[in-house]
């Protein structure tokens, strides 16, 4: 007896064959009865049982030289991960991360599931929770190797990505655009540095840059800076971003803090459309509602949704712009759009304020105690006179305090586009979605310390959490849309759709384990298709 193996050139598997030989007397000539046995595994070169095989394996002797080769069974958590592969193909993230990293693109997806699934869980623990769940990569990924990844993602690619993703995005849609500060503990990171915390943090820290669309609320394009880098000194290397990229009809909306007389100059030169917070400190800004200041409460400017009154004013900006060809400076106007907004319950708070202000600043003065740093206020809302028979007078300059609470309540925006006051407030608070996806960076994706050693391992790991952002960033936009955050929380959602398994036994087809009602509920309302066997 001997095994022997056939390819079949229609399907090309290769099958194995038990042929036993004997003499055919008849024909006076050897003959050889063959027994299909089963498949040859194309890696292993072991032989796989087929159907037809198994059935008789049992009430067949088997020859003592014989062996038979158990099939092989594995069962994952597929659920979740699922989900994730749905939605990396539906926004175009799995296409793009091939297109850009053609011989990692396998582990930047899983490594970004891990983050995704396993809430504020370190890096290292990756090897347990990949050997049992199904993701794109099918196999662990050590510690060691982690870094390794980090380290070969570049910032070419990177970039080929964002542009990839940008060009997804909706032209019509404004781009939030905002800055965080991340913490570190790091002392080799050259961007680690004291700078203004938006948290408060003893720590010094870097700054992270993101864009997002309003409309789809996802996340295109990131940057990290220098943690001492104004929100103001950072447009002009995203605009020149911008244009490499190649990405135009660009819209922008940003709060207060980008507001210069320079950003909004080189937002004119590049003729891109913004929606910006303006600085009601500013005369520019006084001087406007000024005009407008007696009528503004009006009841044809009030706005009962968001309870406040509006205006708009059209006016000049005197745009300004050096030609180092010509040697000249070109002056000329521009039209913007200044949308003023008042909040009477605001104002209220402002005042009450400000008025314990100047009581504790009046009671420093008569108690002797005064304070250096507000020596200037001392100077701008307090008189100060002293007798010898009466001692330390103090008195409020009530000219000064009334200009200081005239524009309480009040607050602009500026744009270069047509629209009217309350759209162009939607869409300034639809920046909000920046916010969010700061906190899920920070808290969920396990970031607010970065305990990176090397600028590679950051710049990687910085990467791989924004692409694990955009999942979260749909998801989130989905259960808000359907109310599923009214039963589950994010986590819970993920979970409630974890424990789905898929078995796989070679030889055979995978299948899905039982999926339950409510599990269905849930990927019919993310949009995604229910998973079935193959």
């Amino acid at each position: 007896m001997s095994i022997v193996h056939q390819t079949d050139k229609r399907s090309g598997i290769t099958y194995a064959y038990e042929s036993i030989s004997h003499w055919d007397k008849e024909k006076k000539q050897s003959r050889s009865k063959r027994t299909l046995i089963g498949r040859v595994d194309p890696k292993t070169s072991t032989i796989i049982p087929t159907d037809g095989r198994c059935r008789h394996a049992a009430t067949r002797k088997l020859d003592s030289k014989e062996t038979v080769v158990a099939p092989q069974t594995a069962r994952f958590f597929y659920g979740a991960t699922y989900l994730l592969d749905e939605i990396g193909d539906m926004l175009g993230i799995t296409q793009d991360l091939k297109q850009c990293f053609p011989h990692l693109y396998q582990q930047i997806l899983s490594l970004s599931y891990y983050l995704i699934l396993e809430d504020k869980t370190p890096l290292y623990r990756f090897e347990k929770w990949g050997s049992l769940h199904k993701h794109p990569y099918g196999q662990t990924i050590s510690s060691q190797r982690v870094s390794d990844i980090f380290a070969a993602i570049t910032e070419d690619a990177k970039n080929a990505f964002f542009q990839l993703q940008g060009n997804r995005r909706l032209e019509k849609e404004y781009w939030a655009y905002d800055t965080t500060s991340i913490s570190s503990y790091s002392e080799c990171l050259r961007q680690v540095q004291y700078g203004h915390s938006k948290e408060d943090a003893t720590l010094p820290q870097l700054n992270l840059a993101l864009v997002f669309g309003e409309t789809s609320n996802l996340p295109f394009y990131y940057r990290k800076l220098a943690g001492n880098i104004p929100d103001n000194k950072t447009l002009c290397h995203l605009f020149e971003t911008l244009r490499i990229l190649n990405l135009k009809r660009v819209k922008l909306v940003m709060d207060r803090g980008f507001y210069s007389q320079d950003n909004v100059n080189d937002l004119f030169k590049r003729h891109i459309k913004f929606l910006m917070g303006a600085k009601m400190s500013l005369s520019f800004f006084r001087e406007k509602l000024d005009v407008i200041y007696d009528s503004f409460r009006g009841f044809e400017h009030f706005n009962d949704v968001y309870e406040l009154y509006y205006h708009t004013v059209q006016t000049q900006w005197s745009y300004k712009q050096q030609r180092p060809n010509k040697k000249d400076t070109l002056l000329e106007p521009r039209r913007l759009y200044i949308h003023y907004y008042y909040n009477i319950d605001q104002a209220a708070e402002d005042e009450k304020a400000f008025d314990r202000k100047i009581a504790s600043l009046r009671q420093e003065l008569l108690s002797g105690k005064r304070q250096p740093e507000n020596e200037k206020l001392y100077a701008k809302y307090l008189d100060v006179k002293k007798t010898p028979k009466k001692g330390i007078k103090v008195s409020a300059k009530e000219e000064a305090i009334r200009l200081a609470k005239r524009y309480y309540g009040f607050f602009a925006l500026i744009s270069n586009e047509t629209m009217d006051a309350i759209t162009a407030l939607e869409i300034y608070r639809n920046k909000d979605v920046v916010e969010k996806a700061f906190g899920d960076l920070k808290e969920r994706l396990n970031i607010r310390r970065s305990l990176v050693s090397s600028e590679q391992s950051l710049d990687g790991k910085l990467f791989v959490e924004f692409v694990a952002l955009i999942y979260l960033s749909h998801i989130k936009k989905k259960m808000q849309e359907t109310g599923l955050f009214k039963t589950y929380s994010l986590q819970g959602m993920l979970d409630k759709l974890d424990v789905i398994e898929r078995f796989e036994t070679s030889g055979h087809r995978p299948y899905v384990g039982e999926i339950l009602e409510k599990q269905k509920n849930i990927y019919n309302a993310l949009g995604v298709p229910i998973p079935t066997s193959l």
